[in-house]
C-alpha cells in the first residue's frame, strides 16, 4: 500500500496527529489527502482538547463511526494491548474502509496496526512527508521539528528526534 503518493486515497486519522499537528500550525499538511476519515470517539476527544480543531476551512475530516463490529483479530488485540477506544475505532474504520493509511501516534495502536497489515505514519511521519512533496521547506520543517518539546505535546524521546533532525539536515548538506 502506498503511503507518499497520491494513491493514499483512504486515509483514517486517530486524535493524536490531529492534535500535535494543530499545536504546530500544520493541520493543512493533510490536506493533500482526498479525505481523511476521522472516528466518532477520536473526532470528540480532538474537539475535547483542541476546541477549533474542526472550524478551519477546507479541511478534508470525514467524522465517520464503524459499521461493523470489530472483527476479532481487532477484538482481540485491543483486549491484549492498551488500546483506547479512540485508537480501537480508528484501526476498527482503517480495516472496514480497506484504508491505504493510518495515522497515530500511539505504540499500541501502531504495533496493532502493523499485525492487521496497515500502514501507519505518525505525526513525524507527516511532517517528513511534507519535505518530500514540497508543501514546506527543509529550513521551515526543522524549525518546526526543534519546537515540537515547547509547541506540542508529542510524546517522543529527545534521541529521537534529534535523529529526524540530524537525518533533514544531511538532506540539506
Amino acid at each position: 500500500m502506498a503511503t507518499d503518493s497520491p494513491i493514499a486515497r483512504v486515509v483514517v486519522c486517530d486524535a493524536g496527529p490531529l492534535i500535535h499537528l494543530d499545536e504546530l500550525d500544520s493541520l493543512r499538511l493533510l490536506c493533500d489527502f482526498p479525505s481523511v476519515l476521522v472516528p466518532e470517539v477520536v473526532w470528540a476527544e480532538a474537539e475535547r482538547h483542541r476546541p477549533h480543531i474542526f472550524a478551519m476551512p477546507n479541511l478534508p475530516f470525514v467524522r465517520v463511526r464503524p459499521q461493523h463490529p470489530p472483527r476479532p483479530a481487532l477484538a482481540a488485540l485491543s483486549r491484549l494491548m492498551p488500546l483506547h477506544a479512540g485508537e480501537t475505532q480508528a484501526l476498527q474504520i482503517a480495516e472496514e474502509q480497506g484504508a491505504d493509511l493510518l495515522l497515530t501516534d500511539d505504540t499500541a495502536a501502531r504495533l496493532a496496526a502493523r499485525e492487521l497489515q496497515l500502514s501507519v505514519h505518525g505525526t513525524l511521519g507527516i511532517l517528513l512527508r511534507a519535505i518530500r512533496r514540497g508543501q514546506r521547506s527543509t529550513p521551515e520543517m526543522l524549525v518546526l521539528l526543534r519546537a515540537i518539546p515547547e509547541r506540542s505535546t508529542l510524546h517522543i524521546k529527545p534521541s529521537l528526534l534529534l535523529e529526524v533532525i540530524a537525518q533533514v539536515e544531511r538532506t540539506v548538506g
